[in-house]
């Protein structure tokens, strides 16, 4: 999750893997694979910044937790 400003000051978290789509239009929009379309005050460069982290952050305490072992044949 990710947290996003609504152009009403309202502080929200949203679920980064569902945005398909951010515009820059006058305002910022993220249009969610559901279709639902949220306007917020983050400008794209900074909600790609915390797509980004959040991506890292969760990729990468998965690969620390994964318990991988090795077949030989």
């Amino acid at each position: 999750m990710i947290n996003v400003t609504l152009i009403n000051d309202t502080e929200i978290y949203i679920n980064a893997e569902l945005i398909e789509l951010i515009e820059r239009t006058p305002d910022t929009i993220l249009t969610l694979t559901t279709e639902k379309k949220i306007i917020v005050k983050e400008s794209l460069e900074e909600i790609v910044t915390r797509v980004i982290e959040y991506r890292r952050r969760v990729y990468s305490s998965n690969k620390a937790g994964l318990n991988i072992t090795e077949r030989k044949n």
